[in-house]
């Protein structure tokens, strides 16, 4: 049996919201489930370009809400995207959870390493949803315009295989491994992932503000 906290509304997967509600209207088309969300999956991978500067240490701004309501050219980085595609797929009755990883990223810009000081990213997060009596993964991070400036294939999802990561650039380099895996959630674990923020990453947290780019894009 499951959880019933995966079909119901929390404070970060808000899928009773007026906003998340709506958005999930007009992009989860299709004639079955499985076909509404995937499209929600590819309205979401590439309708908010990923982000990885654009993260605050408020609670109320890991909301799916929140997203669609602040500026969207900001975008978002990979919580705020599954937290979003999560709260869709409630909003439409499909159940949904989210799961966090620490993965290290192969190619990662040499700006942001040096302000992170690892080439680790600390709970990254996908989404889980429950289709065909199972559950199958969708990572819906990385906007198609990123993975073709990095050279490595956008992930497809098709509501029936998991889609979890680029493992491999199109050149057979390696892009990103999963090297820590933190479970599956239905709503944000903030507390933990703020912490392992704090052990991973000291002196931006010692800051209080995540570090943003001076110049060129926000996502090179």
């Amino acid at each position: 049996m499951l959880d019933p906290a995966y079909s119901t509304a929390n404070r970060f997967v808000d899928s009773d919201h007026p906003a998340v509600l709506s958005y999930a209207r007009e992009h989860g088309v299709g004639a079955t489930a499985r076909e509404r969300v995937v499209a929600l999956y590819y309205a979401v991978r590439d309708g908010f370009r990923y982000n990885p500067w654009n993260v605050t240490f408020e609670p109320e701004h890991f909301s799916a809400s929140h997203l669609l309501l602040r500026d969207r050219s900001l975008g978002g980085h990979c919580v705020d995207k599954a937290t979003l595609l999560a709260a869709c797929a409630r909003a439409i009755g499909v159940p949904s959870r989210l799961h966090f990883a620490n993965v290290r990223n192969h190619i990662g810009t040499a700006r942001l390493e040096a302000h992170l000081g690892t080439d680790l990213l600390v709970y990254h997060g996908y989404t889980e949803l429950w289709l065909g009596e199972r559950w199958v993964a969708a990572t819906p991070a990385f906007n198609r315009e990123l993975c073709e400036r990095l050279a490595v294939a956008p992930l497809e999802f098709d509501g029936v295989e998991d889609s979890v990561f680029q493992a491999y650039d199109r050149g057979g380099g390696q892009f990103m491994e999963y090297v820590t895996d933190h479970g599956v959630h239905a709503e944000i674990p903030v507390d933990a992932m703020v912490a392992a923020w704090r052990l991973h990453y000291p002196a931006i947290m010692a800051t209080g503000a995540w570090p943003r780019p001076t110049s060129q894009s926000a996502d090179r």
